[in-house]
């Protein structure tokens, strides 16, 4: 695996939050894809990762912290989904 990615224009010109932000909200897992993505174990962790790295950039590390304890809780199963919210009342 390589991280050496070629720089596009667009994101040139972008700081280090305004790209992490970008990405987390490409990870977020929206309403309408919660039923479909509830189990999945890697996209609920890489919206936990993302989220946590703009945490990481806005100098929350506690926060930040969180959210890769999440993704680790996803990603080594201690972590089950939760009920939908809208069907448990």
């Amino acid at each position: 695996m390589s991280l050496n990615v070629e720089s596009k224009s667009v994101t040139t010109d972008m700081s280090n939050l305004e790209l992490a932000q970008l990405l987390a909200q490409k990870m977020t897992i929206s309403s309408y894809d919660w039923h479909r993505l509830k189990n999945n174990r890697k996209a609920q962790a890489l919206q936990q990762l993302t989220a946590s790295l703009v945490y990481l950039l806005n100098d929350e590390p506690e926060e930040a912290l969180e959210r890769i304890n999440q993704a680790q809780g996803w990603l080594d199963r201690t972590i089950k989904p939760l009920p939908c919210p809208t069907h448990g009342k």
